[in-house]
């Protein structure tokens, strides 16, 4: 049925900066989706069905202006309470929750699997931790003066702890611009 199909899909918006509304970034992509099982091709994928339920929602918003680039993140229908890890990682999702590879890095820590606290940390990456609120949502933003490189950034996923790492319990693919003027 159609409706299953759009739950699944995730729209995305590029705005010329010429287009932009009054206060949003020279250009900005949007991304929103619902978490599917595994089993259901969809570009939101839960791993962990008790943390990330089947039909919770995401978005990310990627903005870019002359300060940087800001990542915002947001959720609706997880687990109350939960203290999530969340970042942007280099590819897209897949069924195995792998396929996203490492965290997207600013400056790459030549040695991966990335594990040195010098690559490893807030300034160098994107991390969007959040806890989620008594009604499942939550939210996170971080703001880089840098940009992504192209075709280097292509999800978020959602850990089990905060921080750098934890296992993953869900994914989202996003169509992440790189800085035109970075």
């Amino acid at each position: 049925m159609v409706a299953g199909i759009l739950t699944a899909a995730v729209t995305a918006a590029v705005l010329a900066a010429s287009g932009a509304a009054p206060g949003e970034g020279a250009d900005c992509v949007r991304a929103e989706g619902r978490f599917t099982p595994t089993k259901t091709p969809s570009p939101a994928l839960t791993y962990d069905r008790n943390l990330v339920p089947p039909g919770a929602r995401i978005e990310v918003t990627q903005r870019h202006d002359k300060g940087g680039t800001r990542v915002t993140l947001r959720v609706r229908g997880v687990k109350p309470g939960f203290a999530f890890g969340a970042h942007v990682h280099r590819k897209s999702c897949g069924v195995d929750p792998a396929a996203a590879g490492g965290h997207y890095q600013h400056r790459p820590d030549p040695v991966q699997p990335s594990k040195n606290p010098a690559y490893v940390n807030p300034d160098n990456e994107v991390w969007l931790d959040f806890t989620a609120q008594p009604d499942g949502s939550g939210k996170a933003s971080a703001v880089h003066p840098w940009g992504f490189r192209p075709g280097e950034a292509g999800a978020v996923v959602l850990h089990r702890e905060q921080g750098g790492a934890g296992d993953r319990v869900a994914c989202f693919t996003v169509p992440f611009e790189p800085r035109a003027h970075s």
